[in-house]
């Protein structure tokens, strides 16, 4: 049974949220390198110093928390079955990052933002390398690899290509305005990987 979130987690929560929506806002008004963290600090009516207890920069306000996402998938992923496939483990793992909480319009602002700013998409990148030390001990006892103190090579490899079949999938939905079939592209690209 999950626990439930205390008052202060509840109003962090709700803190968090509403410095994004606001910043959300002022990106999709005024571009996202032109928007300031003291635009989005006055807007909102907080100190910086306060924007950076919630945030660690200005990029993960359109990535969200990478680290708490990437425990997530971990968790996803080691919950699922021992003898299912990595590829199949992984895909599911992945499907618990689909946005519910955000409308279709919400979620191709932020796709937006990550293909048109430098600055997030070097933040991708880096969370892509954390997130490849994190689920490689998974996919390594999965693809039957002895373990090791440090991630398999080849564990690692498979991370950094499912990351990469997950991004072509989450670009062509945005290159599609929001059309385009994510899940199915993602299926394509591992598929061609898998020839």
């Amino acid at each position: 049974m999950a626990e439930t979130p205390t008052l202060r987690e509840r109003a962090r929560r709700a803190a968090r949220a509403e410095i994004t929506a606001t910043a959300m806002q002022l990106f999709a008004e005024n571009g996202f390198e032109a928007t300031t963290i003291d635009q989005i600090t006055s807007a909102v009516g907080i100190s910086r110093r306060s924007f950076f207890h919630y945030f660690g920069s200005k990029e993960d306000l359109v990535l969200g928390d990478t680290e708490a996402l990437g425990e997530s998938v971990r968790a996803a992923l080691e919950a699922r079955p021992d003898d299912e496939s990595a590829w199949t483990a992984v895909r599911a793992a992945f499907l618990t990052l689909r946005p519910a909480d955000k409308t279709p319009e919400e979620q191709l602002t932020r796709a937006r933002i990550h293909h048109e700013s430098p600055s997030v998409r070097a933040r991708h990148l880096e969370k892509h390398l954390r997130w490849q030390e994190l689920l490689a001990p998974d996919v390594q006892r999965r693809l039957g690899l002895a373990p090791t103190a440090t991630p398999d090579p080849r564990a690692l490899a498979f991370v950094a290509a499912a990351l990469a079949c997950f991004d072509a999938a989450v670009d062509a939905w945005y290159r599609s305005g929001g059309a385009e079939d994510p899940e199915r592209v993602f299926d394509e690209a591992v598929a061609t990987l898998r020839r």
